[in-house]
């Protein structure tokens, strides 16, 4: 994963091999941060600017790959989601300001929406809305995991569960506007106690 600011382009790898305090590692990185120092991390991703090594974060919780989602850019900092803990990183200079749990198991990726001004961890069990200092503002669930599509309308949230309901969390407090719907509009919401229906 590329994305590219005005200090160059930052890039998101992953490090499956990569030890912590070791020396034989292939990429040295000016900045190692093991957020499980008690166990092996399940998953370790590293942070390149410009192709300079510069930060690696690992965890455990549910592994994590990288994806478009995996970090975002936003106001000088870089946000890098890692098993279930998203990491604010300064780059110029290198600095780690904070790790934040979002989720109970894996944060799949990290969304943001200009309007509402709304920082977004898209997990696999809860969609966390969380603020530039790594507070959490509301953390929400669902019917089952939300492995399905996940979407930023302009007045809520849409994420797609395992059993194919589509839940609705607002924006500004992760409540739901309405039930659970399997449909494709509004009209065809599912009742709470509704039978899971795939698609």
């Amino acid at each position: 994963m590329k994305i590219t600011t005005h200090l160059g382009e930052v890039q998101i790898v992953d490090e499956p091999a990569y030890t912590f305090g070791s020396a034989d590692n292939v990429r040295s990185y000016h900045f190692a941060s093991n957020l499980s120092s008690e166990s092996n991390p399940v998953s370790v991703h590293g942070v390149l600017l410009n192709d300079e090594p510069l930060v690696v974060i690992g965890a455990t919780g549910g592994a994590t790959g990288i994806n478009p989602h995996s970090a975002l850019w936003l106001n000088d900092r870089l946000y890098l989601a890692v098993c279930d803990t998203v990491t604010c990183i300064k780059l110029s200079p290198c600095e780690i300001f904070w790790s934040l749990r979002v989720d109970s198991a894996t944060c799949f990726g990290i969304h943001f929406h200009a309007e509402t001004k709304s920082l977004l961890s898209h997990g696999e069990l809860e969609i966390t809305r969380f603020t530039e200092a790594g507070s959490i503002l509301w953390q929400s669930g669902g019917y089952d995991i939300f492995t399905g599509a996940f979407t930023l309308t302009p007045s809520f949230i849409e994420v797609e569960d395992f059993e194919g309901y589509r839940h609705r969390f607002l924006y500004t407090t992760g409540k739901m506007p309405h039930r659970p719907s399997t449909e494709g509009d509004v009209q065809g919401l599912a009742p709470l106690n509704a039978p899971h229906v795939k698609r």
